[in-house]
């Protein structure tokens, strides 16, 4: 008896613990990655700063609020997600979008490969393939991935 209670024990905590995919790409070190001026990054009004990045993402950091994140395909996103966002109290989420985060963010320049964006505790930068923001007061950030997108 006591062998099944354990066994259903382990199986009930099993599933109720967060899920760890070993095909999950690991995030970039944002902050080892050279900065850009993000200047010609800006939006007409100066209310944010917005980007492209690999796999046809735009990406935004929100110079008024402290809000960023991206939008576009998100390949594995949960729920088929195709905007991961955060901002400087708390860790991304997913969601859903009809149009380009932040209204006129259309055709923005592609950021730099193997560099960084940076506005306040928020970076964002990428290698070409992975683009992945770190948000330093909480150590969160998400991952963007072919192979796999997530928040952590």
């Amino acid at each position: 008896m006591l062998t099944r209670i354990l066994i259903g024990v382990a199986a009930a905590a099993a599933c109720a613990a967060p899920a760890v995919a070993s095909a999950d790409p690991s995030p970039l070190n944002v902050n080892a990655l050279p900065p850009i001026n993000p200047q010609p990054f800006a939006s007409p009004d100066g209310a944010w700063y917005s980007f492209a990045a690999p796999g046809g993402l735009t990406c935004v950091m929100d110079r008024q609020t402290g809000s960023y994140g991206c939008n576009g395909s998100l390949p594995g996103a949960p729920g088929g997600a195709n905007v991961v966002t955060g901002w400087a109290g708390g860790p991304p989420g997913f969601g859903h979008a009809n149009g380009p985060m932040y209204g006129a963010t259309a055709n923005p320049l592609p950021l730099p490969v193997n560099t960084r964006m940076s506005f306040r505790t928020v970076s964002c930068g990428t290698d070409g393939v992975i683009t992945s923001c770190t948000n330093t007061v909480d150590q969160s950030g998400f991952v963007i991935s072919p192979t796999g997108t997530y928040a952590y």
